[in-house]
């Protein structure tokens, strides 16, 4: 099924460029290395065999089109925006809904090619005693391939993503051509992730602070989250300076908090950051909090409706208000 999807972007994307309506196309590619895949930017029909699709597309691809619509400013005379072409998945669509509705980038201008997903594969799920030389993927099934020529196959549903086993919204909510994909993978059972919220306050924090103190501020996640788009991040202004520039655990952690605070209402849960850690650190236990509360005291799923006002920027008279002053 998977080749057969695969066969279908790259006419839509060839379609695209033989009608004049896109300048850019951002898709897959195939990675360097076995199970991965890369971000690909295809300006000219002859460059379209590049793209690829497969269980390992998981790049949120939204997070390049604010640097596209919003370059740093060089000069002053009107600049002529792209027409963008985007691979989108469920989440990826969601960020896409988000940034319009943040102003970052022209809904006119960006066709979005949606893709129903299955679930994206998490690399990392696969034993870390294996060293895979090769992999291949079939029926449902992946078939690695160790360093002594050993064959070892796994289920798909075996390295699902977290992120993607708990997905509502495999379905992209904005698209202008919708690609299927076989039969549609029902949405996870609501209420996923609740050990956190379980724990006491005092362990809350103890678990934050044993995850964050690993981080040594290489700010990956900053740059795959597709809400991060600040042209300067509080953590890099000088006047005011708000945090040290130190890896010193409370510089570290006004950072993070910063950061998974400014989340609220606007992530999607991608799993973004996540996967660019390059420390481990599950930084979708602090963000799923703040999907869940958002849900539970307000009703509101980020990057759903496109119409729907922006959570932080919107009050309805029937909102909860207890965590004003019952924290």
């Amino acid at each position: 099924m998977m080749k057969e999807i695969e066969t279908r972007i790259k006419e839509v994307v060839k379609d695209l460029f033989t009608q004049n309506k896109i300048d850019l196309f951002i898709g897959y590619s195939k990675g360097s290395l076995p199970l991965t895949s890369s971000p690909c930017f295809i300006t000219k029909s002859e460059d379209i065999e590049k793209l690829v699709w497969n269980s390992f597309c998981s790049n949120n691809l939204a997070v390049y089109l604010p640097r596209i619509f919003n370059p740093q400013p060089r000069k002053k005379e009107k600049i002529e925006l792209p027409r963008i072409g985007i691979l989108a998945k469920g989440c990826d669509a969601r960020s896409i809904v988000v940034l319009i509705k943040e102003h970052q980038i022209a809904r006119d201008n960006v066709f979005i090619l949606g893709i129903v997903c299955q679930g994206m594969g998490d690399r990392k799920k696969i034993r870390n005693d294996i060293e895979i030389t090769g992999a291949e993927e079939k029926n449902g099934r992946i078939t690695i391939v160790d360093e002594n020529k050993k064959e070892i196959e796994l289920k798909r549903e075996e390295l699902l993503s977290d992120c993607c086993i708990e997905c509502q919204h495999a379905t992209p909510p904005i698209h202008d051509i919708l690609i299927e994909s076989g039969n549609q993978r029902p949405a996870a059972p609501k209420g996923g992730g609740r050990d956190f919220e379980k724990k006491s306050i005092e362990d809350r924090w103890n678990l934050f602070q044993e995850e964050i103190s690993k981080c040594i501020r290489c700010y990956a996640c900053r740059q795959a989250c597709p809400n991060c788009y600040c042209r300067e991040c509080f953590a890099d202004q000088t006047k005011p300076r708000w945090i040290g520039v130190t890896d010193h655990i409370s510089d570290v952690m006004f950072y993070q908090i910063g950061r998974i605070f400014h989340q609220a209402g606007r992530c999607v849960d991608c799993g973004a950051c996540v996967r660019a850690c390059p420390m481990g650190i599950d930084l979708r236990v602090f963000t799923h909090k703040l999907v869940r509360d958002a849900k539970e005291l307000f009703d509101y799923e980020a990057g759903v409706f496109l119409e729907e006002g922006l959570l932080l920027a919107t009050f309805k008279p029937e909102d909860k208000q207890e965590f004003i002053s019952e924290p």
